[in-house]
């Protein structure tokens, strides 16, 4: 189960320690016969108080270098352990704030293991490495604006909560330069109607006329725009790899396990009910995830009491493994998680002249956006295609055709220094659909009792993960949501038909 590592002086000053364990030396192993019920019994007693021993020394390893992740008694690193309070599978953003805010609210130091299963340790292909990092308050749903208050609060007190003694101190490259929305004639009410919301909900919003547009964003063509809001403050984007790594970094030396595998199955046990109408419906608990080693066939079980779902993109498929969908039509138990990959395309592209470092993350009217990208005249663009326009997710290639016919002509359009940009690069990431309606599921299934969902969000999981995790923390160990109530984002909705939707959606 364990060994030894980076040997020299600590390694025989833990040799040492093992040496005068008074355990050992007192038994004189070896020297006297015992019989085999004794033997066992002094064999058990033996192995607890070797077990109470590594325990102290470990501790006493975290004493002398606080923060530092670093043992001379580790279980093979990336291999998940036996036994879990808490699984969660997917260890992007969303799943290491959970495991950070879990381990946070914990009220005993190693009171909760968690353990956090990520089948990409390389994150070549994580929805969170290939955002564009915003962050906005410009919703409709006071649920939303809140949810990105509180994550933007989080971020500007970073140091506070996710710096590590003896690490370097957590840097997101957070660009607080704000989210410029541009409405035509269709949409003015809308963004008016948002704008009361937001301001109603404490949010730093401004209204600016196509006059005051020009004069402070004197580059910009409002030909079109009938009114636009500007977010004054808490605002902008930041690094989305810089984020996962500090959280990451964090939830590590607070104790959380990392796992590199992919949950393939898990084993559980069923229960049948009748309803009051007579109806038989079935209840599940989960007992254990299946864990594939990656390169290999090798499977772990990992036992645990509760399960997170936060697979992003591919959390419908995490939770058609445990059957949740596979009832009859228009049942409860019929009731699928609607989530499912789309693919969304980001390119960067080189303007020598265009809008400098005023630049907002604008987004346009006709669901093209752009913003700043660095210092060197670099700019980061694209477009929310509409379901004709949806591409195939089967793969992350891109499609640069898309640019040239459907994002550059409106780029052009809105900043006429655009028409001369040259396109440097482009990346395509996934989002965790919603195909119901588009906005986050939070909370319990009604008929899995131990399964928990933190997926969903349809483009702005990043920017919310410091308080989604939070939510799921509390809900889990309080059994309540009490920071914010999230209720209206749980599972039974799509059951129901009620649908909670934003107003312009990006």
């Amino acid at each position: 189960m364990f060994r030894l590592s980076r040997c020299g002086a600590g390694a025989v000053s833990f040799l040492t320690s093992l040496h005068r364990c008074p355990c050992l030396r007192s038994r004189g192993l070896g020297r006297v016969a015992f019989s085999s019920s004794a033997r066992a019994r002094r064999r058990d007693d033996f192995v607890k108080d070797l077990e109470n021993e590594f325990v102290k020394f470990r501790q006493k390893v975290k004493e002398v270098l606080p923060g530092s992740d670093w043992s001379p008694l580790y279980q093979t690193p990336g291999l998940p352990p036996e036994r879990a309070d808490i699984v969660i599978v997917g260890g992007g953003v969303m799943g290491w704030s959970t495991a950070y805010w879990l381990k946070k609210k914990e009220a005993i130091r190693e009171g909760v293991r968690v353990v956090v299963i990520e089948r990409d340790p390389t994150y070549s292909r994580a929805s969170t490495v290939l955002s564009v990092g915003g962050i906005r308050q410009q919703f409709s749903l006071s649920e939303n604006i809140h949810l990105s208050m509180q994550s933007a609060h989080f971020l500007r007190n970073i140091q506070e909560h996710l710096n590590v003694v003896n690490e370097d101190p957590v840097d997101i490259q957070f660009n607080p330069s704000g989210y410029l929305f541009l409405a035509g004639k269709e949409e003015s009410g809308i963004l008016e109607e948002n704008y009361r919301i937001q301001r109603d909900e404490g949010a730093a919003v401004i209204l600016l006329t196509p006059q005051q547009l020009q004069r402070k964003f004197p580059w910009i063509n409002t030909d079109g725009v009938v009114v636009a809001s500007y977010g004054l403050e808490n605002e902008g984007w930041f690094d989305p790899w810089l984020l996962l790594n500090a959280f990451r970094r964090k939830a590590i030396s607070m104790g959380v396990y990392q796992c590199h595998g992919e949950v393939v199955g898990f084993e559980h046990s069923t229960r049948d009910m009748e309803t009051d109408d007579g109806r038989s419906i079935s209840l599940k608990r989960i007992h254990r995830a299946i864990v594939r080693m990656p390169n290999s066939a090798e499977c772990q079980p990992v036992e645990c009491a509760l399960l997170v779902n936060a697979a992003g993109a591919w959390s419908g498929k995490v939770a058609d493994m445990i059957g949740i969908g596979n009832g009859p039509e228009g049942t409860l138990e019929g009731t699928k998680l609607p989530v499912e990959p789309r693919k969304r395309y980001a390119y960067v592209f080189h303007c020598p002249n265009g809008p400098g470092l005023e630049c907002p993350l604008c987004i346009d009217h006709k669901r093209t956006y752009f913003r700043r990208e660095g210092l060197g005249g670099n700019y980061l663009g694209g477009r929310s295609p509409t379901e004709e326009e949806e591409p195939e997710h089967s793969d992350l290639e891109v499609d640069y055709t898309y640019f040239q016919e459907a994002v550059w002509p409106n780029l052009a359009h809105r900043v006429p220094a655009f028409e001369s940009l040259k396109l440097k690069n482009a990346w395509a990431g996934y989002y965790d659909y919603n195909t119901f309606d588009q906005n986050a599921i939070i909370g319990t299934h009604p008929l899995v009792s131990n399964m928990f969902f933190a997926t969903g969000f349809s483009g702005h999981g990043l920017q919310q993960s410091p308080a989604v995790g939070r939510a799921v923390a509390e809900l889990i160990l309080d059994g309540k949501f009490k920071t914010l109530d999230l209720g209206a984002f749980d599972f039974i909705r799509f059951y129901k038909g009620t649908k909670v939707l934003e107003n312009n959606i990006v």
